[in-house]
């Protein structure tokens, strides 16, 4: 099908249901994992995996996703945008499950990268099954709708996590996409055209290796800077490097082919550039909190899952009134006065972690959670409806995936960032306390002999609460150094 055929209007919405129950899928996938970070890392009721463990966890499927986007877009045009869905749908599902009966973190972490794939295959087809389905003023309106999609995923993911995490094993966040998907492939089969573009773009191997080698690497080094002492060890700075490198590489390899898969000549367009750069760093800052601030509430503060998912909702109640607010004063301001202040605040809001406590109130944590909701809807929705809007029809796919991409790796560069500060600065608060009488309660709590892969993180909260602070967890490199210094300690114990 090369045309825009004109469907009926019921047959419209039916699809945008559709695609908003696909987007809230990958919504709900991004946020669940955060609150199930402190079981997976308990031997006993989870994996028993170690801060870099996690970390990978987290970041092999946003790697996967941000890596493969711009393939899926070029895939879509190719074979069908339906078509690719499909097959990402039977993906996700399939490693869903994978996930969901896993039998120790390296598995966990191979399933969310298949998931990551999955997820890659379908976000940029949603964008141009979106942009085929509607056109003129109708396609605004419902590229404004789909938006919300996010924001209902960030409040029913953590919610449904802990409601799962406590009444049931943690496989059953992951189970719990199967059905979804397989109702939104029937749903597919049944109401969407195969929508392909009239020229369809070449598949494009190199960048793709590329690309993927280039924040795989990047991403080692970032995450291994902060499992060492010292950054000038080779293994730190040497795939920092190369990460780097191999990006510059493909990028210029992009720009020498006349129909790249990724397109940087779409960012010469001011307007396309400056929304996606600050997309890009907004994903960063919130990729970074959301892990923090999970080990923040349930390790520092004792939280169970779903308490703590309970404290996130009003970030998703924020950015659920944050989307339709921005929508509504882009039509009378110009884009930049609505979203240039947004950024502003939701920067203050993650600035405002530094100052949170053992002791702070939660309702002072709520009111910080729901301004940074509101701040980060008023900017994902707007600028995402700017970008994609603004460009031509046969180049939907390739907008969408560049679009989707640098959101994608600025949360895979968040997550490596951010539990890198963590281990970082829980590293240099431990390491003054060896004589200290709290660090002898701790040896005492936690003596030599145990096994590597204790304690959880759950049922550690002296460790948590007493040197941690502000930040919670990689308990787990600290206990390595500790156990050489054992001999010494026991003098003060």
């Amino acid at each position: 099908m090369t045309a825009p055929p004109t469907l009926p209007k019921s047959r419209q919405q039916l699809i945008l249901a559709i695609l908003m129950l696909c987007s809230l899928l990958i919504w709900i996938e991004n946020t669940v994992l955060s609150t199930t970070l402190e079981t997976l890392a308990d031997p006993v009721r989870g994996l028993g995996a170690n801060p870099g463990q996690l970390q990978w966890a987290t970041g092999s499927y946003t790697l996967a996703f941000a890596t493969l986007m711009f393939t899926a877009g070029a895939l879509g045009d190719r074979f069908g945008h339906r078509t690719v869905f499909s097959s990402g749908l039977v993906i996700f599902a399939g490693s869903s499950l994978w996930a969901a009966y896993a039998s120790d973190a390296g598995q966990l972490i191979a399933a969310r990268a298949a998931m990551g794939v999955g997820s890659a295959l379908i976000t940029p087809a949603m964008m141009a099954i979106l942009m085929w389905t509607f056109t003129g003023p109708a396609r605004a309106a419902a590229i404004g709708i789909f938006s919300t999609s996010a924001g209902v995923g960030m409040a029913a993911g953590p919610v449904l996590a802990g409601f799962l995490l406590d009444h049931f094993w943690w496989g059953s966040v992951f189970l719990i996409n199967v059905p979804v998907a397989a109702l939104a492939l029937v749903g597919l089969a049944v109401l969407v055209p195969n929508f392909r573009s009239p020229t369809p773009r070449p598949l494009d191997p190199a960048g793709m290796l590329l690309s993927i080698s280039g924040l795989v690497a990047l991403a080692y080094g970032l995450i291994r800077a902060g499992q060492v002492a010292v950054w000038s060890r080779t293994d730190v700075w040497a795939p920092i490097v190369v990460g780097l490198v191999l990006l510059a590489v493909f990028v210029l390899v992009e720009l020498r082919l006349k129909v790249p898969s990724f397109d940087p000549r779409l960012f010469a367009q001011r307007t396309f550039a400056g929304g996606n750069m600050a997309l890009g760093l907004l994903l960063f800052g919130v990729a970074a909190i959301t892990f923090y601030n999970a080990f923040y509430l349930q390790g520092a503060l004792g939280f169970s899952p779903m308490k703590a998912s309970l404290a996130n909702i009003p970030t998703a109640l924020g950015a659920l009134a944050g989307a339709p607010l921005a929508s509504r004063l882009v039509r009378r301001l110009p884009l930049r006065l609505v979203t240039v202040p947004a950024l502003t605040v939701a920067a203050l809001t993650m600035g405002g972690y530094g100052f949170l406590g053992l002791q702070t109130p939660l309702v002072w944590i709520e009111i910080l959670l729901l301004i940074q909701g509101l701040s980060i809807g008023m900017v994902i929705g707007p600028v995402t409806a700017a970008l994609i809007s603004d460009l031509p029809l046969e180049q939907a796919g390739a907008g969408s995936a560049v679009t989707n991409t640098v959101r994608q790796t600025g949360s895979v560069i968040g997550i490596a960032v951010g539990g890198t500060i963590m281990s970082i600065m829980y590293r240099r608060a431990i390491e003054p306390s060896r004589v200290h009488p709290v660090r002898c309660r701790i040896r005492r709590e936690f003596p030599p002999n145990r096994p590597a892969t204790s304690p959880p993180l759950s049922t550690g909260p002296l460790l948590l609460r007493l040197l941690i602070m502000r930040l919670s967890m990689l308990c787990t490199s600290a206990r390595a150094g500790s156990r050489s210094s054992h001999s010494s300690e026991q003098l003060c114990c």
